[in-house]
């Protein structure tokens, strides 16, 4: 049995999280910075992410329902958070904001907040990974192997994240200053669609959820 849930859970969260999906979306959130801030921020967001996750998986779900939140209000909330991201993307309103980023020293501060939000939080640790932390754990079934099992297979598979985001860095410089320019503003295009993607999920979740009821 373990070896089944082993095999079944590394596949979902390596589909849900999508490491190299993700890898693009980091190099705009990060433009700007060098390799050691880049490194910084890719460690600092999967050990959030890696926190978050193994609370929901540990016990997030059962919180949860007690404040009378439900998982399709994370899909809309992050779905409008992203959508933000994205408008300042595409139209450069976040190169405009920063930039000064690239003549002075990035600051900590800054390092912290692009790791945190958006990387960490819904990015890797979205509504996507979330969800598949609360019912993975549930198939566990309070099976102290199986839960050991999950929480090594979320910090796994948020290392080769980590890696992923460790080599994107290479393919930057391969870029250059205009590919970059171009990619940031393609990339918000798409984050914008998964945005949308995210609100139109937690939707047609919530409405299924009120015509059962």
């Amino acid at each position: 049995m373990i070896h089944d849930f082993t095999a079944s859970t590394l596949a979902t969260l390596l589909v849900t999280l999508d490491p190299p999906g993700l890898a693009p979306i980091f190099l705009g959130l990060t433009q700007g910075m060098g390799d050691g801030e880049r490194r910084q921020v890719a460690l600092r967001a999967c050990l959030i992410a890696f926190a978050i996750l193994t609370f929901f998986a540990l016990g997030g779900g059962e919180i949860l329902t007690l404040l009378g939140i439900g998982l399709p209000a994370f899909r809309i909330a992050g779905g409008m958070l992203l959508f933000w991201i994205a408008f300042e993307m595409v139209f450069q309103a976040r190169g405009e904001r920063k930039a000064h980023a690239a003549q002075s020293a990035v600051t900590l501060d800054r390092i912290r907040n692009v790791a945190a939000f958006p990387l960490a939080m819904p990015l890797l640790a979205g509504p996507g990974a979330i969800t598949a932390a609360i019912l993975l754990a549930g198939r566990a079934n309070s099976d102290p192997r199986l839960l050991g099992v999950l929480i090594a297979l979320i910090a796994a598979v948020l290392a080769c994240c980590a890696l992923v985001f460790l080599l994107a860095q290479r393919f930057a410089r391969l870029l250059g200053v205009t590919g970059n320019i171009v990619l940031t503003r393609l990339l918000g295009v798409i984050l914008a669609a998964l945005a949308v993607q995210f609100v139109i999920d937690g939707t047609v979740a919530a409405l299924d959820g009120s015509r059962q009821t």
